[in-house]
């Protein structure tokens, strides 16, 4: 006898089975600390074991340029694709972004060398627990005092304490931002316009000390994922931009230097369509009992009604537990999403949501009326899938 269409239903997915990042090891916060140990610099560890020291170290970051993107572009990122056999200390290995796979929150690891549970910064847009709004940590906005937010020293502020060459070079617009205080101050900020006189400066600023830690950085690789999709020639015409932007850099690189090329996050195109983008402001089910909605389409932070928790974390699960893995605040803390045991500061606890939804599938939980231009991009990014979590850490030594 065939038993009823109930006992078919799909169980969600478990918390569990989700890819947690590789926190202590092998993640995007272990990077800079393990080149400032090798520096010498007190109170660092080398928690990326596969890693030799260098006398001068640059880290040069391409924002949204996953490890899968890597692999799947040799014609348009020849040399980059040469270099995925010197991942990680030779291994051939990617490292993990952290969660969510968002820039503000991957530059602040990079930048502290903590977890985000433990700078702060878990997020697109979190709560602010102080003020009840929603805070986007990309852009600060509504405008936050940055220290109190993040108060740990940046490993570039430590490097600059201990004697090692200390510099950014990034776009001149972010010389100034909440996020870049928060996050890489520390040494010298030297503003360039354009993608090849920051690979130029970076080189001067490797050779100006006996010991350096040298970051540089380049966007418009993810913006043209965001606009266009990885599957645009737009997207890729940026892609080979990037790899001629490496080589240069790695030819002026001068004696006893390390260059790290590594990314925030990679990305994922979803397609327009109602089966992949759920909409959240037509769906009166996942709206009952919520008071805010934060993170981004494919790694939401969702705040309760008080009192309405259990119901919420109910709901979600039934309506996209087969797609996104669900979680309450404490079962993500215990599995690890946000850091290791222990590693979650009390001032965060209540920036993460009650409910926290990590997409996949591609699909995307977009708001279209209260987030209109982050609902209408083409390429996405936030969860612990691999074509967002996995980031190379391609090294080429002089």
């Amino acid at each position: 006898m065939a038993q009823p269409a109930a006992w078919d239903a799909p169980e969600p997915l478990a918390v569990s089975s989700a890819p947690v990042p590789e926190y202590g090891s092998g993640s995007l916060a272990d990077l800079l600390p393990t080149l400032a140990a090798g520096l010498g610099v007190p109170g660092m560890s080398a928690t990326i074991p596969e890693l030799t020291p260098a006398d001068r170290n640059c880290v040069f970051l391409i924002d949204g340029l996953g490890w899968e993107q890597i692999r799947a572009h040799p014609d348009e990122a020849p040399y980059l694709h040469s270099l995925l056999g010197s991942s990680r200390g030779g291994t051939g290995r990617p490292i993990t972004a952290g969660f969510p796979a968002t820039t503000a929150t991957s530059l602040a690891s990079v930048g502290t060398g903590l977890p985000p549970g433990a700078h702060g910064l878990p997020g697109y847009t979190v709560r602010n627990p102080a003020t009840g709004e929603l805070m986007n940590q990309l852009r600060w906005q509504p405008w936050t005092p940055p220290l109190p937010w993040q108060p740990y020293p940046t490993v570039f502020e430590l490097a600059h304490a201990a004697g090692v060459h200390a510099a950014q070079v990034s776009s001149p617009h972010f010389e100034t931002t909440p996020l870049t205080k928060v996050a890489l101050s520390g040494g010298t900020f030297l503003g360039r316009l354009t993608g090849e006189e920051r690979m130029d400066l970076a080189a001067e600023q490797l050779a100006a000390g006996d010991r350096s830690l040298v970051y540089t950085y380049y966007a418009e690789l993810d913006g043209a994922g965001h606009r266009y999709g990885v599957a645009s020639d737009t997207w890729r015409g940026q892609l080979m931009y990037v790899d001629r932007l490496v080589q240069r850099l790695v030819e002026q690189l001068p004696p006893r230097s390390a260059l790290y090329v590594t990314a925030d996050h990679g990305m994922v195109d979803v397609p327009f369509d109602e089966e992949h983008r759920i909409d959240f402001d037509e769906d009166w089910e996942l709206r009952a009992g919520v008071a805010l909605l934060g993170g981004e389409g494919r790694a939401r932070h969702v705040y309760a009604v008080p009192g309405a928790e259990n119901d919420v974390l109910t709901c979600w699960r039934e309506v996209l537990g087969e797609q996104f893995w669900v979680a309450s605040r404490d079962e993500s803390i215990a599995a690890g999403w946000f850091g290791r045991p222990g590693q979650i500061d009390e001032r965060v606890y209540a920036r993460l949501g009650d409910v926290i939804a990590a997409a996949r599938d591609d699909v995307l939980l977009i708001a279209s009326e209260r987030e209109p231009k982050e609902s209408s991009m083409v390429g996405n990014h936030g969860s612990m899938t691999p074509a967002e979590q996995l980031v190379p850490l391609l090294e080429v030594r002089s």
